[in-house]
């Protein structure tokens, strides 16, 4: 696998120098080795649409917080702590499944959010990513303490996804609930097997006690509920599903992240499997090993 992490600091510094109107395009083209990837799965996709839905940084008027942020994350390495949270991630997977399937390049676009986006900044805690098309991982950031300690761990999450689903179909009108949190909680169990309990994303650690009982009870009644319009409530629970136009089940934010979480400690207990070596693994298996009744 050839991992290829784009210099978006230098494209973006540009773009923000452009006159408002030919930033549209710039960013396409910021986003261009993204498109061909995710065309595949998705259709022709609009990558500045999903951008301005995404918590991805404002392009309708200027604002003097963009450059200096960029500026620090140049400052603090973290293009360059990226590609190797990458390269050590690869090695560990290639190592603990010898002939899993993969892209054969996968091309990493990080771009700055928007700092006023809540989602981003306060749930996210300034960085999530979206790794699940083979050959393509995106990462939002707006520079936080977080965001730049954690940044590079979120980026060998998405390659676990990235790994995962050039080997398990995922199809939006069938994922399940379980395929959903299962895939979450295996790639921050292998975060946790590269890098520690401290590497763990805020969405994994911010239920705890009868708040996560009460969060795994509701999502592993639902484990089957499939199709990806219906999931959303059920992995980042209902404030960010209701931010896109999903309705609620009961849920706090990034319920299915503990959940998931949960029951891959479970599953890792019972077979004696790494996450690494579980990269490939139906859900229906990871959810069998964890206890958890599932009739897909």
């Amino acid at each position: 696998m050839q991992i290829v992490v784009h210099d978006t600091a230098s494209a973006m510094l540009d773009l923000l120098q452009r006159p408002i109107d030919e930033r549209p395009d710039a960013l396409r083209e910021l986003y261009g080795s993204l498109h061909g990837v995710m065309s595949r799965v998705m259709g022709d996709v609009d990558l500045v649409q999903m951008h301005r839905m995404g918590s991805g940084f404002r392009l309708d008027h200027d604002d003097e917080r963009h450059a200096p942020a960029l500026h620090r994350m140049r400052e603090a390495r973290v293009w360059e702590r990226v590609a190797q949270s990458l390269d050590a991630a690869w090695e560990r997977i290639s190592a603990s499944a010898p002939g899993v399937g993969h892209a054969d390049t996968v091309h990493v676009v990080l771009v700055l959010g928007n700092p006023d986006d809540e989602h981003l900044t306060v749930r996210s805690h300034g960085y999530f990513g979206s790794g699940g098309f083979p050959g393509a991982i995106q990462l939002v950031m707006w520079p936080t303490e977080t965001s730049l300690a954690k940044i590079g761990h979120a980026a060998a999450h998405e390659l676990h996804h990235n790994v995962r689903y050039a080997n398990v179909v995922w199809n939006p009108a069938t994922v399940t609930v379980g395929e959903q949190v299962g895939a979450e909680g295996l790639a921050e169990a292998f975060v946790r097997e590269l890098a520690g309990e401290q590497a763990l994303g805020p969405w994994s650690t911010s239920l705890t006690g009868p708040e996560l009982d009460a969060a795994y009870a509701k999502v592993t009644a639902g484990i089957d509920v499939a199709g990806m319009r219906n999931l959303l409530p059920y992995v980042f629970g209902d404030a960010t599903a209701e931010l896109m136009g999903h309705e609620p089940v009961g849920l706090p934010d990034f319920a299915g992240y503990g959940t998931g979480l949960r029951i891959v400690d479970a599953h890792l207990a019972a077979s004696g499997l790494t996450a690494a070596e579980s990269v490939a693994l139906p859900a229906r298996e990871v959810l069998r090993n964890a206890g958890v009744a599932t009739t897909a």
